[in-house]
């Protein structure tokens, strides 16, 4: 019985899920070194969710060996520059890849200031866009594939795919609707902040007991004035993390503003929470 004991152990050793999360783009919307957000959830060495497509991350998606055939789902947590500027890029690389299944991407609903995620892709896709040479990319008459717009109404949206379950909020920053966002991978799970000050303390509640919280980093403790109604200080990334007990986190979303203050910004998330924490960098890549 024991000898049965230890091959079923090692049998389901073999066959564990491997997860990972993939840094593509540590930075944000500067002249910095670094590819501006975006990160990739890899599934047993398959790259089968991006967040977020900033400047730069197309480079960095060739260079992981990731596969847009691959790929389940795409999340677009606002449409700042820095959050979605190589989606074009990703459709147009695309047509000359082997994909020829839909490819979702989700992303907020619009308001006076911004567009929802169907009127982002008719204004790049569309017949009056500005890529309308591609239109048929909208189409279920596409020469490579389709993307469809999920435009991201409620207050609590969830999905479901094959590989993983997402769960998406609506958090504040500023006047751009904007997600944060929760991965859930058997009993492994990822929430990823998004750009927000947290001000409505959405994000403690999506993230509880997840194994990794990736906290946008784009203030100092000190900041003041506008930066802080769209991104959160280190002391509010500690809080999320203590209220929520989670096991480690991962600042990205570097800017200059907070480069170069590393040992401040742990000091400051060292008063209340004691766990791991990890400064992001472009390629890093953690395994869950």
């Amino acid at each position: 019985m024991r000898q049965i004991l230890l091959t079923l152990l090692l049998l389901s050793s073999l066959y564990a899920t491997k997860i990972e999360f993939e840094v593509l783009g540590s930075g944000g919307p500067e002249f910095d070194g670094r590819a501006s957000t975006s990160y990739l959830l890899w599934i047993d060495n398959r790259a089968r969710l991006i967040i977020d497509m900033g400047s730069g991350s197309m480079l960095r998606f060739e260079e992981s060996g990731a596969k847009i055939e691959d790929l389940e789902a795409v999340v677009l947590t606002h449409l700042h520059i820095d959050h979605s500027v190589e989606l074009p890029s990703f459709v147009k690389a695309g047509y000359f890849s082997k994909r020829i299944a839909d490819l979702d991407i989700l992303a907020p609903d619009g308001n006076k200031q911004f567009p929802s995620t169907t009127e982002y892709l008719e204004t790049l896709f569309g017949e009056k866009g500005a890529y309308r040479y591609m239109s048929d990319v909208l189409t279920n008459d596409s020469d490579s594939f389709q993307i469809l717009p999920i435009d991201v109404k409620d207050v609590q949206f969830t999905d479901k795919y094959k590989s993983f379950h997402l769960t998406l909020i609506k958090v504040h920053h500023g006047i751009v609707p904007s997600l944060a966002l929760r991965i859930d991978i058997g009993e492994k799970s990822i929430v990823i902040t998004g750009d927000t000050n947290n001000v409505n303390r959405d994000i403690e509640l999506l993230a509880m007991d997840c194994d990794l919280l990736v906290a946008h980093h784009g203030v100092p403790e000190y900041a003041k004035g506008y930066a802080t109604e769209l991104h959160m200080k280190p002391s509010d990334i500690a809080h999320i993390a203590k209220e929520a007990k989670v096991k480690k986190i991962l600042l990205t979303h570097r800017m200059k503003r907070t480069i170069g203050q590393e040992d401040k910004t742990l000091l400051e998330i060292r008063k209340s929470y004691k766990g791991e924490v990890i400064f992001a960098e472009d390629r890093e890549k953690l395994e869950i």
